[in-house]
């Protein structure tokens, strides 16, 4: 057990207490009610009013992050609340009759919800929306640079439970957070949801208890010669701009076809992109990493005209993100590599779509393999090839990718705000963390007829009787 201070400890162990206890009560709830809750806690944080105001202390307390795009987050929360009404969660959940198969949903336990600076309020929200679907009861512990928003977050949504009569214990967020009790909360609980960089979710992992963690991006997209420009090159740029570029599914590289790509930056920027120049770039190099390329915190997520000024010159206000050529790939170049700021890269393949393939793969080698990438194109035969191609879990195919691999209303990706990325990432799961990852299943099987092939249908040309006898 990791080592806390005697005040932690106390207030460890009476959380514990208190949310096995709000558990009993709600375990015969129907799911009529549970429903209702999940409606309840969902509408007190995602109305205007309330995530307006938790947007704006969240940005001035951690310092990160755009109060205008972040706003749209809250429509993820709804589309969490929609994913988790179309599904059952107590009792049967799913039967397979040709099979005999009859599947029970049961909670998970208590799960420990690693929040991350970027995301104060939108993580404990859908968190605690598939949470209370699948019975189980959460403690939060938030990221130090961003607690008071969190804690204020799960404040709301308790208050909704009380008023719907239930337990409001079911949601609690750790007041004494420090690394040591993080780690502490990993240990006990009987799930982890670790939404963070690369060190807490490696923690999570080898916590000894079971896990959902998430891997780095890097979103690389690819802008064929079929690709509408104009889309492309609007949808970048909401990508790009969300939040300003905090989130790991922003797009960082876009790999353009020679045979388009002077138009595409000429839309790049019509839609607010700022061209740097090389003297600029190695400015914007020196402030983003250091010697040793590791990325620095003072310009994540933050206005471009703020990260320029950071590096050493301006650029007009009316500039919403900063393009540099790429014109090396691999770690010593690190502009390959995430930026998670409003900077993006861009690189020209020339002729086949193969070499496009190629670029992709070394970016990937580089950072963010697991995680995400994307196509602008109208030739299915690129798509199908990316899909076979790329070492990630998600593609998005003509979609703003920071908009869309979590889940939008226009895809049919599981609404989530984690991202597990495969073993490629150094996660279990390779796809979005949604309601099924919250709950245990009992199988329960009946007799059917039997299902067992011959020895010539299962070995084919390489079954010998002769060799049975």
């Amino acid at each position: 057990m990791t080592e806390l201070t005697e005040e932690q400890q106390q207030e460890l162990d009476f959380a514990f207490e208190k949310a096995r206890n709000a558990m009993k009560i709600i375990e015969s709830y129907s799911q009529e009610k549970l429903d209702r809750l999940c409606q309840a806690v969902a509408w007190a944080v995602s109305n205007k009013k309330n995530f307006t105001r938790l947007v704006d202390m969240g940005i001035e307390e951690s310092r990160l992050g755009d109060p205008v795009s972040r706003m749209g987050k809250r429509m993820k929360i709804r589309g969490i609340l929609r994913d988790a009404l179309r599904q059952r969660s107590v009792g049967i959940v799913e039967e397979i009759l040709e099979k005999g198969i009859i599947k029970y949903a049961k909670p998970v336990g208590i799960i420990g919800s690693i929040v991350p600076t970027t995301n104060p309020d939108l993580t404990p929200a859908g968190t605690a929306i598939y949470a209370i679907k699948a019975r189980d009861a959460v403690i939060f512990s938030p990221h130090p640079r961003s607690k008071k928003t969190s804690f204020e977050t799960v404040r709301i949504m308790r208050e909704a439970l009380e008023r719907e009569g239930a337990p409001a214990d079911l949601l609690q967020c750790l007041t004494l957070v420090n690394i040591p009790m993080t780690k502490a909360l990993m240990e006990r609980a009987d799930l982890v949801l670790a939404t963070g960089g690369k060190d807490m979710v490696k923690s999570a992992y080898s916590s000894g208890t079971p896990a959902y963690g998430v891997g780095a991006g890097n979103s690389t997209m690819i802008i064929d010669e079929t690709a509408d420009i104009k889309e492309a090159a609007l949808n970048t740029m909401l990508s790009k701009t969300s939040d300003y570029g905090s989130g790991c599914s922003a797009d960082g590289n876009l790999i353009i076809s020679e045979n388009v790509y002077d138009s595409m930056i000429e839309e790049l920027v019509r839609v607010g992109g700022y061209l740097a120049t090389e003297e600029e770039k190695a400015k914007l190099r020196a402030v983003m990493w250091d010697d040793a390329g590791h990325r620095l915190p003072a310009t994540v997520a933050i206005a471009p005209q703020e990260l320029s000024e950071k590096a050493g010159f301006t650029i007009p206000n009316d500039r919403k993100f900063i393009i540099v050529n790429g014109d090396e790939i691999g770690k010593q170049y690190p502009f390959s590599g995430e930026k998670l700021t409003t900077l993006l890269a861009v690189y020209q393949y020339e002729g086949e779509f193969e070499n496009a393939l190629d670029m992709m793969r070394s970016i990937y080698e580089v950072g963010g393999k697991g995680h995400s990438c994307g196509i602008y194109s109208f030739n299915d035969d690129h798509i199908h090839r990316l899909a076979l191609a790329a070492p990630v879990s998600r593609i998005m195919v003509r979609q703003p990718q920071s908009k869309a691999n979590a889940g939008s209303f226009t895809n049919g990706m599981p609404m989530t705000s984690s991202l597990g990325c495969g073993t490629w990432g150094g996660n279990i799961i390779s796809e979005n963390v949604n309601l099924k990852h919250y709950m245990n299943y009992t199988w329960v099987s009946k007799p059917i007829p039997e299902d067992k092939p011959s020895d010539e249908e299962l070995f084919g040309e390489f079954y010998d009787p002769e060799l049975e006898k």
